[in-house]
This record gives structure tokens, C-alpha cells and sequence, in this order.
């Protein structure tokens, strides 16, 4: 077995040191995050009677504001990553995970993406602005890429590890880079943005194009980990089914997103299926 395999399957157990009341202080503090960011996230989509994310900023950020806005259905993927978030607050508050390396590492980058999700409705929903809440979102983006990274180079403690960590990161990921995309080109009409002149299919796919290049992107810097390329070809799926057939319709944009899409999945599944054959061949030479 190589030495990479041998990190990437070890045990949670192997600790750096002993936990510390500092350690029980980052637990609840991801517990809490995660209970603010899912209260505030029932309170955006309307569900205690107030603004939701559709008619927020005068509908900006709707289903229907862009060529590049996904279509409703998509955003039940927060209901996943929701529960995931949850998940996560919770098994890592659990004894055996306080002085986990990986959980020491991961913890306050975890909290800072659920209370900038929290901020991103504040910014779009309560103050309705929607170049705030690209800034924030660019922000959590940012807080993402990071924690995706943490969870590759830090070894995952079981099946249940893989699928509530890594696997829920991942989604969160994929998913918050497609409504990174959406929400700036959202912003961009919002402030009457005409494309100097061009068509909005053009722009439609040179946006989809860059998502896709996005989506190769963490392909390889993952080696094939297969939760973001789901979350982030899923919304771009819904982008497609959005403009060929919903409002606004566009030809254009509608096939870019589906190619971004089968883009983002054969280049992940390959890479996945190369690492795997990668790791074959070093086995046989040890």
C-alpha cells in the first residue's frame, strides 16, 4: 500500500495532543454557527413570513433575473447541505473529536462559512443589496476553497468522516460556486449592465465556460473527489433546464451549462479513475 494510502485511511485517534478547553470553546462554536446558519436560512426563504431570497433586492436574485440563474428546484440542495452542516456540528462535537488534528484545523473555517452564509442573507435579503452579497459570497467562496483543501491533506477517520466532512464540503463547495456566478451576474444587470451590445447567450456562456474551467479546476486539485463536481453539474443542470424551459429562454445559455456541466463530470470521473490506476501501479512496485 503506498504511503499515500496509508494517510489518507488512518484513524482520527492519532491526535497531535491532548484535548484542551480550547478545543471544547471551537466545538461549541461550530455547534452554534451551524443552529444560527439554519434558523437564518428558514428565515430567508420565507418560511416565518418574511422577505425570501426570490424577492429580495426587487427579484434580482430570482430564478427568472438572469440567463445564468438556476431554476428553482435547484436550490433544494441547501436542504442537503443543510443537514450536512448539522451533521457536522455534531460529530465533531462528539468527545472523540476534540482533539482531532483534522477538526483542530477545519473547526473556526467551518463556523466562518456558516456565519458568512448567514451574512450573505442579511446582505441580500435584509438590506437587499446585491453587490453585498456578492462580496460576501466571493468571501465564502474563498472560505471553501480553503476548507476543501484542509480536508485533502488531512486524513479522513471512517466512512461516516468521509460522507459528513468531506462529503458535505463538498457540496458546499460545488454549490457555492455556481451561486457565486449567478449572484454576480445577477449584480451586473441589477446595475444595467447591457454587454456592450453583445448578446446575453454570448455572455451566457462565456460565464458558464469560466464555471466549468472551475469545476475542472477542483477536479484536479481534489483528484477526482466526486461531491463538488455533483453539486456544482447539478447546478448547472438547472441553469440549463431554466433557459430552455423557463423564463428567460435562451438556446445559448441553456446547451452551455449543459456542456459545462458533462464537462465538470467526465473530466472528474477521469481523473478519479487515472488516480486510482496511478495508486495500482505504485502498490505493485512496493
Amino acid at each position: 500500500m503506498s504511503t499515500e494510502n496509508r494517510v489518507r485511511t488512518s484513524t482520527p485517534d492519532d491526535t497531535a495532543s491532548p484535548a484542551t478547553g480550547a478545543d471544547v470553546v471551537r466545538q461549541i462554536v461550530v455547534f452554534v454557527s451551524a443552529l444560527v446558519a439554519v434558523a437564518l436560512a428558514a428565515f430567508g426563504s420565507g418560511a416565518f413570513g418574511g422577505v425570501s431570497v426570490s424577492d429580495a433586492a426587487g427579484g434580482a436574485l430570482s430564478a427568472t433575473a438572469t440567463t445564468v440563474a438556476p431554476a428553482t428546484t435547484a436550490f433544494s440542495i441547501w436542504s442537503v447541505i443543510y443537514l450536512g452542516l448539522i451533521a457536522y456540528a455534531v460529530y465533531q462535537a462528539l468527545p472523540r473529536q476534540r482533539a482531532v488534528t483534522r477538526h483542530r484545523r477545519l473547526g473556526y473555517w467551518v463556523a466562518a462559512s456558516m456565519l458568512l452564509n448567514a451574512g450573505w442573507l442579511f446582505a441580500a435579503v435584509q438590506l437587499g443589496s446585491v453587490w453585498l452579497g456578492a462580496a460576501v459570497i466571493v468571501a465564502l467562496l474563498l472560505v471553501l476553497a480553503r476548507i476543501f483543501v484542509i480536508c485533502f491533506h488531512t486524513a479522513s477517520g471512517g466512512w461516516v468522516d468521509a460522507v459528513v466532512t468531506d462529503g458535505t464540503m463538498g457540496l458546499y463547495l460545488g454549490w457555492v460556486s455556481v451561486a457565486t456566478v449567478a449572484n454576480i451576474a445577477a449584480g451586473l444587470v441589477d446595475a444595467g449592465f447591457d454587454g456592450f451590445g453583445l448578446p446575453a447567450g454570448f455572455w451566457s456562456a462565456v460565464v458558464l465556460g469560466i464555471a466549468a474551467l472551475v469545476g475542472v479546476a477542483i477536479a484536479f486539485a481534489g483528484r477526482g473527489r466526486i461531491a463538488p463536481a455533483l453539486s456544482l453539474s447539478w447546478g448547472l443542470s438547472w441553469i440549463a433546464v431554466g433557459r430552455l424551459l423557463g423564463e428567460p429562454e435562451n438556446t445559448v445559455a441553456g446547451v452551455a451549462a449543459i456542456i459545462a456541466a458533462l464537462v465538470v463530470l467526465v473530466v472528474t470521473v477521469a481523473v478519479r479513475i487515472a488516480r486510482g490506476r496511478v495508486g495500482a501501479t505504485r502498490s505493485l512496485h512496493r
